[in-house]
């Protein structure tokens, strides 16, 4: 119960965030949509055994979620969720392979740890800027970002569905396992109960969608959501996609990181 409460609370807090009225709300959202795109691009691109370069594209969510005024505490803790993830994922890789590339003090470090390492690097970094994007834009307005983009337009109008009627489905979810909780006494439930009831949520989920289709043919709906905002890409989202792309471009030829601690290593006697 708490967790399917946890998660209403959540996606309705992103939503809060996005209706915020800041510099980087009041960009078009084509421009951050670019912006982030290029971002998620340029990490990937990266060698599989590089972790220290990819440290300086924190500047990027950072300053985002700065200028958003989204919370630390709230990107961290969505982002932690998924690391778990790429863990799982990461933790093959000191398996198949175990080549020694250094050692830390007496501890031999091979290859697959670094790589590894590497992985949940990207995980944090892409994870974060999709998040702070949602939170600084709002999901709806990243979908019609992407149609305008060049993303299909049925494609478009099913993420914006889906992103819609979420919170419906998350409330229909909450008022059913209360129900079950209440009426279980606090037992815990059996499989085949939990199971009848998901297979109730679909059945009214389907139900639902079929009403909300007729409605909308009804009020003729030509495939289209209609916005009251019209963004426009005036020269400030140029600088900023500009801006961008030039720091994305020179973080990717030139190791910030080896050359911050050369500098360092000159100063410091």
């Amino acid at each position: 119960m708490a967790s399917v409460e946890g998660m209403a609370a959540n996606f309705r807090r992103l939503d809060q965030f996005a209706r915020a009225d800041t510099a980087i709300h009041r960009l078009d959202a084509r421009a951050k949509v670019v912006a982030t795109l290029a971002f998620i691009v340029v990490v990937a691109s990266f060698d599989r055994y590089t972790v220290a370069a990819l440290l300086p594209f924190f500047i990027f969510p950072i300053v985002l979620a700065a200028l958003g005024k989204l919370p630390t505490a709230y990107v961290a803790g969505n982002v932690a969720v998924a690391i778990p993830f790429a863990l799982a994922i990461g933790l093959f890789n000191p398996l198949f392979d175990q080549q020694v590339l250094f050692k830390l003090g007496a501890i031999p470090i091979s290859a697959g740890w670094i790589s590894c390492a590497s992985i949940v690097v990207r995980a944090v970094l892409t994870l974060s800027a999709a998040l702070i994007l949602i939170g600084v834009t709002g999901f709806p307005a990243v979908c019609e970002a992407l149609e305008r983009l060049g993303m299909p337009r049925v494609l478009a109008m099913q993420m914006q569905f889906l992103y819609r009627y979420l919170f419906v489905l998350i409330e229909d979810a909450r008022r059913s396992v209360r129900a079950l909780e209440l009426r279980s006494c606090g037992r815990s439930p059996h499989l085949p109960t939990v199971a009848s009831l998901i297979g109730f949520l679909l059945l009214r989920t389907w139900q639902r969608a079929d009403r909300i289709h007729m409605a909308m043919l009804a009020r003729a709906y030509r495939g289209d959501f209609h916005s009251r905002k019209v963004g426009n890409f005036g020269s400030g989202e140029v600088a900023f996609v500009a801006g961008w792309l030039l720091l994305f471009g020179l973080l990717r030829a030139y190791d910030a990181s080896q050359l911050l601690g050369v500098l360092v290593g000159r100063v410091l006697p």
